[in-house]
């Protein structure tokens, strides 16, 4: 591998995350088409709904100049026919001469078998490149195959003494609009938004996403209530009249949306609900229980932390001091990636290191 194959493959990773929260149950994968030349002649992503697959988007822009040249993919090309032909056939038709693609597919119509129909019309595979950055890229998909449950982003928003609410009668904001900003996009970036009881009777949340030009791009609204009491006058009471909302109790109720009755409401048992359903991606935006009872059932795979720069004096214990302990959210077992600032507010990315299950069952 080259210099300039990565140079390629991370592109092809960027273009595969405009596929986040848009593509389920299918994988967001991102795919560069070069000619012979080395020039980049295609590029594509998995489209909303989850078709065209990338590779086709990147062929079809190619044309008649990809033949001879090489294909990135960040998932090993598809080899069943579904709801379209499978990628790998399409680009053995387009006489595409290698393919690099990072990761295979476990999908069981696949694991190989794209890589073997590829090198059976004499095109050159490699695989393995940039392979970290994809697994931790496709998380949602790959955990959906193995351990049947989506991936589990926890959002949270904290103020310099360390508490995730305001007092009673002020703002409930703890952090700026740019902050607020990104947290919208994380939402379109995920397939589902899950919240609790407590912060649907403090903050009767909307759970979309606000950003210009991106209300398509809500996720799904998920509820977790033991007692199914859900105000018909509260916001996801009126956006289950007129769209998709997804209450789990343990008894019955009289919610206008769709209610999933479980014997043990648990996060593990509520992801494996929404793995069935096809959800891969899923954002926690929830009080410190919640939150609490996720990272002790170890279902917590990122991390979104914002920090407020100024304190809301509520005094006592902060809401984060048992959250963020051994015992809890152990942030030792996770990763720091991207950080930014939004004006006063810090925002810093957490993925769990990819040992951390094991490592619990040790």
């Amino acid at each position: 591998m080259t210099t300039q194959d990565i140079h390629f493959m991370q592109q092809a990773l960027r273009l595969a995350r405009f596929g986040w929260g848009q593509v389920a149950p299918n994988p967001a994968v991102g795919c560069v088409v070069v000619d012979a030349a080395g020039h980049v002649v295609g590029t594509g992503w998995t489209q909303n709904t989850g078709r065209p697959h990338a590779e086709t988007v990147a062929l079809a822009e190619a044309g008649k100049r990809a033949r001879g040249g090489t294909a990135y993919v960040t998932l090993e090309p598809c080899a069943h026919t579904g709801k379209t032909p499978p990628c790998a056939q399409a680009l053995i038709e387009a006489g595409i001469a290698r393919v690099v693609y990072a990761i295979g597919d476990p999908d069981a119509r696949v694991n190989g078998a794209g890589a073997a129909m590829l090198a059976a019309a004499g095109i050159q595979v490699e695989t393995g490149l940039c392979a970290a950055q994809a697994e931790t890229d496709q998380r949602g998909f790959l955990l959906s195959q193995s351990d049947k449950r989506a991936m589990v982003t926890l959002k949270i928003a904290i103020s310099a003494d360390g508490f995730m609410r305001t007092p009673e009668g002020q703002s409930p904001w703890i952090t700026g609009v740019l902050a607020r900003q990104k947290g919208h996009m994380l939402r379109a970036q995920h397939d589902a938004i899950i919240t609790g009881a407590g912060t649907l009777a403090a903050d009767d949340p909307s759970l979309d996403c606000r950003l210009p030009g991106l209300a398509d791009a809500s996720p799904l609204p998920v509820m977790m209530s033991r007692g199914g009491k859900i105000s018909p006058k509260c916001k996801l009471a009126q956006r289950a009249k007129h769209e998709a909302v997804l209450l789990y109790t343990q008894t019955d109720s009289d919610f206008a949306g769709e209610t999933c009755v479980l014997k043990q409401l648990t996060p593990e048992a509520v992801l494996a609900d929404l793995a069935a359903r096809g959800i891969t991606r899923v954002l926690l935006e929830c009080g410190p229980k919640l939150a609490l009872a996720f990272a002790q059932a170890r279902c917590l795979d990122e991390v979104a932390v914002f920090i407020s720069s100024k304190p809301v004096d509520l005094g006592g214990k902060s809401d984060i001091s048992t959250l963020m302990s051994p015992e809890g959210l152990d942030l030792t077992q996770f990763s720091e990636g991207d950080t930014q600032q939004f004006g006063q507010d810090t925002y810093i990315h957490y993925t769990r290191h990819a040992n951390w299950q094991e490592g619990a069952s040790a």
